[in-house]
């Protein structure tokens, strides 16, 4: 039984991540070793600022790639279909029913969700709720406080 865990990404979320990666290596972490450096050279290291604020962001520089390798590693490339159900990859238009708004998202897995880009996770509530519907369904979604509202996919691509 494999009971690996795999990231799904889209092609650009894999693109992006990339590119992430690179910069850490290529700006980031030359900047910050630059940095502790110049720290090292103020002296005394027991209560210099500049060296544990550099100590920190080395670390969080060294995790973030760690993290990233990983995930590019045991990645799962989402791809499209041209029905009209909704699944990880494609854009939803859905209409909120009552409240008099539509709105369009990219259904993405969790690693890419950004709601300001309007980039929903498939393992959010209104994700989970649209997931494997088709256009024209009307739904209910339940949100992790329990408040209730209904919307009508309206569009998938």
């Amino acid at each position: 039984m494999d009971n690996k865990k795999y990231y799904e990404l889209t092609e650009e979320g894999r693109l992006n991540l990339e590119r992430e990666k690179q910069h850490l290596i290529d700006v980031d972490r030359p900047n910050n070793i630059k940095a502790l450096q110049d720290a090292r050279s103020q002296g005394d290291l027991s209560e210099n600022a500049d060296y544990d604020a550099a100590r920190e962001e080395q670390s969080r520089i060294e995790a973030r790639i760690a993290e990233i390798t990983e995930i590019l590693k045991n990645v799962k490339i989402i791809t499209k279909d041209s029905s009209n159900r909704v699944t990880t990859g494609k854009n939803v238009t859905i209409e909120f029913i009552g409240m008099n708004k539509t709105e369009s998202y990219d259904i993405v897995g969790t690693i890419e969700a950004d709601p300001f880009e309007h980039k929903i996770s498939n393992e959010s509530p209104l994700g989970k709720a649209i997931m494997g519907h088709d256009k024209g369904t009307t739904l209910t979604v339940v949100t992790e406080k329990g408040k209730e509202f209904r919307v009508k996919i309206i569009d998938v691509k």
